[in-house]
């Protein structure tokens, strides 16, 4: 197992019980995109019983924190790798990879993120042999949150009510989080797991994934609650585009991040700084991911053209918020053929993103 670590300036990043900060308060689930649902599903634990959290109380230092018997410190627990991988053995593409997922729940702020190893020996375990041995002896849980369809143990046999009586027998409070849905205008709450409307979609995981498969970026936006990132290292490509004068940051990605539809998108970016998540200014431009059709491209490519702005970006780190998708990904019959709809994308996206 890995060994605890600090990423960033305030999560702390666990996967195994030494150096875990206890008591917690646990958010328990899968949480990749860490969209409107499972925010949701975070928030009870924030400020668990009362207690001031970290950022609040600055005055603490680490050892008055980590001897505090009061203070309980808001935990999200999750999987790795995700459960679906583990039974499958098909790797499994992520909204957010470990580093976006740290990200966001800093944004949030959570102050620990907890990965337990997702194993053979995780997966035997009963749900009273999962809140005996995880939650109560390693986390030193004193509250927990969960989402109302949440599953654990054993071919995934204890449902959110089971984890609730479970836990009440080590006096451990479990708030179960409705269902939320969206409607098309705005998130909503749903008290029923099953007979949703029609009309209406229960923000997961899954119907993010669709919606950026059809290049729906809008919808994907609203249900995770901010943009869509594409977060990565600039690396030198093949240098194309700036001989038809459309320079690009060519986008080295975590491997297991999840690509949207093939296609041009107007896109607002950002430069990230080298030692934490702290964005320069906004540059606007368009970004193109697929394999390049009209260059005999052999191999997928996320790559980005900045509107007015001239540099060296290579090594910088940048953050690519989706806002529109222009058009899909397709082969011209000549260099100056794409030349000409990339300007006509320029226009297109400027005019998106002034709106």
């Amino acid at each position: 197992m890995l060994n605890l670590s600090k990423n960033g300036c305030s999560v702390w990043v666990a996967s195994s019980s030494e150096g875990l900060l206890t008591p917690t308060a646990v958010a328990l689930g899968k949480f990749d995109g860490v969209h409107l649902g499972h925010q949701r599903v975070i928030q009870p634990v924030l400020h668990a019983g009362g207690q001031l959290s970290v950022a609040s109380n600055p005055q603490l230092n680490e050892n008055q924190q980590l001897t505090n018997k009061e203070y309980t410190y808001s935990t999200v627990v999750t999987f790795d790798p995700h459960p679906q991988e583990f039974f499958t053995g098909q790797p499994r593409t992520l909204l957010t990879p470990l580093d976006e997922k740290v990200q966001q729940l800093r944004s949030l702020g959570v102050e620990q993120l907890v990965l337990l190893p997702f194993d053979k020996e995780l997966s035997a375990l009963t749900p009273e042999e999962f809140v005996e041995k995880i939650l109560v002896q390693q986390l030193r849980c004193q509250q927990i949150s969960i989402g109302q369809d949440f599953c654990f143990g054993e071919k995934r046999s204890g449902t959110a009510k089971d984890l609730q009586l479970i836990a009440a027998k080590h006096n451990i409070p479990v708030t179960i989080v409705p269902l939320q849905t969206y409607t098309g205008d705005s998130p909503t709450q749903s008290s029923c797991v099953s007979n949703t409307p029609a009309q209406d979609a229960r923000i997961s995981t899954s119907l993010i994934r669709q919606t950026l498969e059809h290049g729906d970026i809008e919808n994907a936006n609203l249900l995770l609650g901010r943009p869509y990132a594409l977060l990565g290292v600039v690396v030198q490509g093949q240098q194309l585009g700036r001989t038809i004068g459309f320079p690009t940051a060519n986008l080295q990605l975590p491997k297991e991040k999840f690509l949207p539809r093939q296609g041009v998108y107007a896109v607002r970016v950002f430069t990230l700084s080298e030692t934490s998540d702290a964005a320069s200014s906004e540059n606007l431009g368009v970004m193109n991911i697929g394999n390049r059709p009209t260059v005999n491209g052999t191999y997928s490519s996320a790559e980005v053209h900045l509107f007015d702005w001239s540099g060296d970006l290579y090594g910088k780190k940048l953050a690519v918020h989706l806002v529109k998708f222009l058009r899909p990904e397709q082969k011209f019959p000549s260099l100056e053929a794409l030349k000409t709809q990339i300007q006509l994308d320029c226009v297109v996206a400027r005019e998106v993103l002034s709106a």
